[in-house]
């Protein structure tokens, strides 16, 4: 089981979404003696259809459930940032921010009304406690690892917690799903974006804010070469789907909405080898003051890099990169580790 060390089985609440993650939890969870009570959480009108699934589950495995309405905090906190980012040029962690901020919360506010210890999620990540600090460690399972995501939690929400499928293999936990007789052994992985039906994240934002100016592209020569259709369709480092005929591949480099210009450049001129982070926070709660090495990951798929941090005041950093990376997206997170290890991150700027 993906958490530290627990004396005995207790009481626990699982975050029950319906899928095959979830449930398999609550199976193993039951299996290891554990008193399984459950809450799916109903984020916007998309999740109704989670909100049956996690009904049909909790009926199947026993378990009482709780529907906790979080629709209008996701709109006002998750879904306004992940609009204005967008219109604002930069690249949105949407999950990154909800995790602290609603899904985490929620639970363990829930677990504090139900007398649970613990809460539960079907997170690809492991947690350990080192010396009284509790730290997420990456999924063994390295293609489904989530810890990239939960870089933001602290140690009131990493002391609490279990991963009971972080290091698992996807196949058996559909086996185990299987085995327990739920409905959800066979349903597909979850979406990109939990309330965009699709991942047309472009039409999401202009149904709800309208569609953005079209405006200039700007060759790596600095001319004008052709019109975009609206910042919130492109995201650095993009090379298909721009409608540029330069004879040769060119990628989105910066996108600038105080002019309303995306610049482009070639291969190779897109990377970048230093970053400056604004919002860092440290897992442990303990802010370096002195620079220190780390590998660190751009995006959630992005292979880890080596990297030196200097931290700054009011939550900054500056990072620099041994290896320069192309596609640096500002409004991403840059995620440190060592190791295995998660140490924090921040939003790159």
């Amino acid at each position: 089981m993906g958490t530290a060390v627990i004396n005995k089985p207790g009481k626990v609440l699982l975050a029950l979404s319906g899928g095959v993650d979830s449930a398999a939890c609550a199976h193993l969870l039951q299996q290891e003696g554990w008193e399984v009570s459950a809450a799916v959480m109903r984020m916007s009108e998309l999740h109704e259809k989670a909100v049956s699934a996690a009904r049909a589950a909790a009926q199947t495995l026993g378990i009482p459930l709780t529907v906790l309405d979080l629709r209008e905090e996701f709109r006002e906190t998750v879904i306004r940032y992940f609009i204005e980012e967008y219109q604002n040029g930069r690249t949105p962690n949407p999950c990154v921010l909800c995790n602290p901020k609603i899904k985490f919360r929620a639970l363990l506010e829930e677990a504090d009304r139900q007398g649970c210890a613990y809460a539960a999620t079907g997170h690809y990540a492991g947690i350990v406690e080192q010396n009284g600090i509790f730290s997420v460690r990456k999924s063994r399972n390295k293609k489904r690892d989530q810890s990239y995501m939960l870089y933001r939690l602290g140690q009131r929400e990493l002391s609490r917690l279990i991963f009971p499928i972080g290091d698992l293999e996807k196949p058996f936990v559909r086996e185990m799903a299987a085995t327990a007789g739920l409905s959800a052994a066979e349903q597909p992985d979850s979406q990109e974006n939990c309330f965009i039906e699709g991942n047309d994240y472009a039409a999401f934002i202009e149904s709800a804010a309208g569609k953005m100016p079209e405006g200039d592209f700007i060759a790596p020569d600095g001319r004008v070469c052709g019109r975009h259709r609206g910042l919130l369709h492109y995201t650095v480092g993009q090379r298909k789907g721009l409608g540029i005929a330069l004879g040769r591949p060119v990628f989105v480099r910066e996108i600038d909405p105080e002019s309303n210009r995306i610049y482009l450049a070639d291969a190779g001129q897109d990377a970048v080898s230093e970053a400056q982070l604004s919002g860092v926070t440290f897992t442990s709660g303990n802010f370096p003051e002195a620079p220190f090495s780390a590998e660190i990951k751009i995006r959630s798929v992005a292979p880890p890099v080596p990297a030196e941090i200097f931290p700054g005041p009011g939550g900054t950093a500056r990072v620099a990169l041994q290896t320069p990376q192309r596609a640096v997206a500002k409004g991403q997170s840059l995620v440190m580790y060592q190791g295995d290890l998660l140490l924090g991150g921040g939003f790159l700027e």
